[in-house]
């Protein structure tokens, strides 16, 4: 008779993902060998952990319409290698630039290494951070508007340094978001944002900060 198992929940999952990791990064896996393609092994790992996640806990699995691995939980897993921690997300709106992405970032940051006389893989997790969904804006243009509220500026300000920043916004949508600047002050994100047809979204920051301090809005669940 199988047991009921647990709901799952943010705690349980960040849990989960420690513990993965450390199990992770002592398995050899022969699936890998000789692969150099980023995402064949960042899709490894998102399989592969929501696997591990659904053997323990009962929770409603992502799909591509959803956009998001654990959805219910508001929450996307990223993979990326150590070399150049970076991925891409859907672009939505450029209001994601300032107020984040609208959800949860859980991202390993792995070192792959072959091991030619086993014919194996090695994945090394060497980073597991959890990143708040309401700091994950862009860093330098969220500092930048903080600075800008601080200092006493008003909407015309705002309009100009959302303008400098590039957003992919026209007039009207620079002035709405200006306004609603003033009334809605955003969190300092921890990413480093570029614009795209998709969002690039680059780690190192969130890392480094993740690793080094205790911030609010980004966790380092790697111990």
């Amino acid at each position: 008779m199988s047991l009921m198992k647990s709901s799952l929940n943010l705690a349980a999952l960040k849990i989960s993902a420690q513990q993965f990791s450390t199990e992770l990064t002592s398995t050899s896996i022969s699936s890998l060998y000789g692969v150099t393609d980023g995402k064949a092994v960042g899709s490894y790992v998102e399989k592969a952990f929501v696997e591990y996640v659904s053997k323990r806990f009962d929770f409603q699995a992502g799909n591509s319409a959803q956009g998001l691995d654990f959805p219910k939980l508001s929450v996307d897993i990223k993979v990326t290698s150590i070399r150049q921690p970076q991925s891409s997300c859907p672009f939505i709106s450029a209001d994601q630039k300032v107020y984040g992405l609208g959800y949860h970032l859980l991202v390993f940051v792995y070192e792959k290494t072959d091991i030619a006389s086993d014919k194996v893989a090695k994945l090394e997790i060497k980073h597991v951070i959890f990143i708040d969904k309401l700091y994950t804006g862009d860093f330098q243009t969220t500092k930048g508007i903080c600075e800008l509220l601080d200092s006493g500026a008003n909407a015309d300000d705002l309009d100009a340094f959302i303008e400098e920043r590039n957003l992919p916004l026209d007039y009207i949508g620079r002035r709405n978001l200006a306004t609603r600047l003033m009334a809605d002050r955003p969190r300092i994100g921890w990413l480093t944002i570029s614009n795209a047809l998709q969002w690039r979204l680059q780690y190192t920051r969130a890392i480094e900060k993740a690793s080094s301090e205790e911030l609010e809005g980004v966790e380092n669940l790697s111990g």
